[in-house]
């Protein structure tokens, strides 16, 4: 096989899939890229991990078509620093891949491209999908997957396309991010889904979606979910097992709430969290008429406090709260005010924008002893 293609674009191909390339070494063969020609002037780049497999279609002047398969990471390196012009690919004979670009030239060691694992097809009835809303459900929620592997049903999130429309839930057991958009019967009519998407797969396709605008395209069988972005297709193998029943953990006895400004609630915690334990990150509410107290302190270290108006009329009541849970939620939001809604101090507590930008967003967090 022998292709010409242009320094920058390969190296945009390159960095999506170094995601989804294994980096154990457990089998050799992960940890290499295949590239191969489909066809007039136009190569395929896959990579995978057989759990996520990234395929990425781009413009190439393909000479002689064919395949070969070489090391993802160390084709990266060299890629990067390449001069900006055209890099010129030729496989031999026993599978050694010359990389010429201007004056600079590497030979890089390759396998047989048929030890490349084989990649599951595209070949179902799919559904259009705004890829800003995916997008803003992934950064809304992602950083309430577990990172524990043995608690293998939180590791995802659960994914809900139906007629009463789309919603993504995460949770850690510690807390709860729940964000919702209504408005897509049709794509529903077309195809329902209920699938638990790996955290891993989520990482993967938010770095997609950075760069692509307008529709993506979904759809799953019984092991995998496909998202065609564009040239790119993401296939990843869905968590099976029972998710837990989020709507159970919604709390619908909140009877209290206090309006925040958000950009000075997360500037403030960020600051008093300074002097909490690297543990627990644990910090103190004191809600009283008017005012927010937040304060932490560590007997090794010192203390900290900062107090923020607030709309709160109720009885004075001291909360616990997971700094870092606080900040995960703050760093998801677009700025203006906050609700915290609770009952007491021993029950979850929920946070949602107040300002309605088309998504129904909520957060629930369990509080900490004092």
């Amino acid at each position: 096989m022998e292709f010409r293609i242009s320094k920058q674009v390969l190296q945009k191909e390159l960095g999506f899939l170094q995601g989804s390339v294994e980096k154990k070494n457990t089998i050799p063969a992960l940890s290499n890229i295949l590239i191969e020609s489909t066809g007039g002037n136009e190569i395929r780049l896959v990579g995978t991990d057989l759990d996520v497999t990234l395929r990425c279609e781009t413009e190439a002047e393909v000479q002689t078509p064919g395949s070969m398969c070489i090391g993802a990471r160390k084709l990266f390196e060299i890629v990067r620093v390449l001069p900006d012009a055209t890099v010129n690919f030729k496989k031999d004979e026993s599978n050694w891949v010359s990389v010429k670009c201007e004056r600079t030239s590497f030979r890089i060691a390759g396998i047989e491209s048929n030890s490349f694992p084989q990649i599951p097809s595209f070949q179902f009835a799919s559904v259009k999908f705004p890829s800003g809303v995916l997008k803003t459900f992934i950064d809304r929620t992602i950083f309430a997957i577990t990172l524990e592997e043995s608690r293998y049903t939180l590791s995802g999130a659960k994914f809900i396309l139906n007629n009463s429309g789309a919603r993504m839930i995460t949770t850690d057991g510690h807390r709860l991010a729940y964000v919702e958009r209504t408005g897509f019967e049709e794509m529903a009519a077309t195809k329902e889904l209920d699938v638990l998407i790996p955290r891993k797969t989520l990482t993967e396709l938010n770095k997609l979606l950075a760069s692509h605008e307008g529709e993506i395209e979904l759809g799953t069988d019984e092991n995998h979910i496909y998202f065609g972005v564009g040239p790119r297709l993401l296939i990843s193998r869905t968590l099976t097992g029972q998710f837990p029943n989020y709507e159970m953990v919604m709390p619908k006895a909140n009877d209290k709430s206090a309006i925040l400004d958000s950009s000075l609630l997360g500037q403030a915690i960020r600051r008093v969290a300074l002097m909490a334990d690297d543990h627990s990150h644990a910090i103190r509410f004191r809600l009283i008429s008017g005012n927010l107290q937040i304060s932490s302190q560590t007997a090794e270290e010192g203390e900290a406090r900062e107090t923020i108006a607030s709309e709160y009329a109720g009885d004075e009541i001291e909360i616990g709260f997971n700094a870092t849970y606080l900040q995960d939620f703050l760093n998801g939001m677009s700025n203006g005010p906050v609700a915290f809604e609770f009952k007491d101090a021993n029950s979850q507590a929920q946070l949602r924008p107040k300002a309605d930008d088309g998504y129904v967003y909520k957060y629930v967090v369990m509080p900490m002893r004092l």
